[in-house]
């Protein structure tokens, strides 16, 4: 491609048909695979008073949530480190990084909402979500809410995948991020201190909250017994779970032009 000659939209345009023509060829279509068998799992082991009572409602959704950011960090973990040669080449004669990292972000978006309207539904086929949510029907605030997480987390996996400089490296940093996100989600662990101050920035934290905010977890019969409860993190209010989505969206774009900030060091690759 001669980038000189081609306008940001038009890179974009071009990297969105070498995505969408790479899902084709190379059979992306089997990560819905994983992610329906996921998504069974987790609801068949989450039980029959997930959506009824606080812990197995709370328990599900950090499993839920868990599983989303696994789906969106292995969609991308390797798809920039896996063309370092060719971006770094074409960075050279033209490429707007910024088109590239859009033009994934626009690809992501159609794999990460597939994902999450696959997980949504067997969670309604498996166990009984409330059929009200905040503002509207709860199928669509969970569904936005899946999206969110899972898209959130392909953003980080792009981050990291623009950094690494080889594929290896790119899944050896994968665990260290899954287990951060995990251990700071505060649902395994109590968090205090700096701990708590970094559990704000983790994908996890946010994403447990959106979804006991829609199952309206703080009307629930066991919530009493719940040690450290915060109210305030489960409101079914709109104000709450617009600030949830937004906070998750902005982690999103964040990660996106982090990415596009790294790779402008790529020109000084030694490799």
């Amino acid at each position: 491609m001669d980038g000189a000659k081609i306008t940001r939209l038009g890179q974009v345009n071009v990297y969105i048909g070498k995505c969408f023509r790479a899902f084709k060829n190379e059979r992306g279509w089997t990560v819905f695979i994983s992610s329906a068998i996921i998504a069974i799992i987790i609801s068949w082991v989450a039980g029959s008073n997930m959506f009824v009572t606080y812990y197995a409602t709370r328990n599900g959704a950090f499993a839920l949530v868990c599983a989303g950011i696994w789906m969106g960090i292995f969609n991308s973990i390797q798809s920039v480190c896996r063309e370092r040669a060719i971006i770094k080449r074409e960075y050279r004669t033209g490429l707007h990084l910024s088109s590239y990292i859009s033009a994934h972000m626009v690809y992501e978006m159609f794999l990460c909402f597939v994902q999450a309207l696959i997980t949504v539904v067997v969670l309604f086929i498996m166990r009984s979500p409330p059929t009200d949510g905040i503002f509207t029907f709860a199928f669509i605030e969970l569904l936005i809410t899946f999206f969110f997480i899972i898209f959130a987390a392909d953003m980080l996996a792009i981050l990291v995948s623009s950094n690494a400089k080889t594929e290896t490296a790119a899944m050896t940093a994968m665990p260290f991020v899954l287990i951060l996100q995990l251990v700071m989600s505060g649902v395994v662990f109590e968090l205090e201190g700096v701990a708590s101050y970094i559990a704000n920035f983790t994908i996890s934290r946010w994403g447990v909250n959106a979804i006991g905010s829609i199952a309206n977890v703080n009307t629930m019969p066991d919530i009493h017994i719940a040690p450290n409860h915060d109210y305030t993190n489960y409101e079914f209010l709109v104000s709450n779970i617009t600030r949830l989505w937004l906070i998750l969206v902005v982690f999103a774009l964040v990660y996106g032009l982090l990415s596009v900030i790294s790779l402008k060091f790529i020109s000084k690759d030694k490799r």
